[in-house]
């Protein structure tokens, strides 16, 4: 049995949504990591930078992989350029954070 067109567009929009939701809290969770991270440089061992450097590749892979639905409005569509914009961000503030640690 087929699912209307309307129903079936619902729920992926619902769907696609919960994953967007998902990552954006993924960046904020890593940001506020890298944030505490930065006021104690000293507690920047090796192995929070690897960890947080697999993290930070993993969420660009998810975000830079997908791509943006036909269906997706504007909003939506800068929603996601937003979100990869924010990796380039944490990234770089990560750089920052590794660069300060290790000198």
């Amino acid at each position: 049995m087929s699912m209307p067109k309307d129903e079936l567009r619902t729920e992926m929009e619902t769907a696609w949504n919960t994953y967007l939701d998902s990552l954006e809290k993924s960046l904020e969770k890593v940001a506020a990591d890298i944030q505490q991270t930065s006021e104690m440089a000293d507690q920047c061992t090796d192995e929070w930078c690897q960890a947080t450097q697999h993290y930070l590749d993993d969420i660009g892979n998810a975000l830079f992989s997908i791509s943006e639905p036909r269906w997706a409005d504007v909003e939506t569509a800068n929603r996601i350029k937003a979100l990869k914009r924010r990796v380039y961000d944490l990234y770089a503030d990560y750089r920052n954070v590794y660069r300060s640690a290790v000198t």
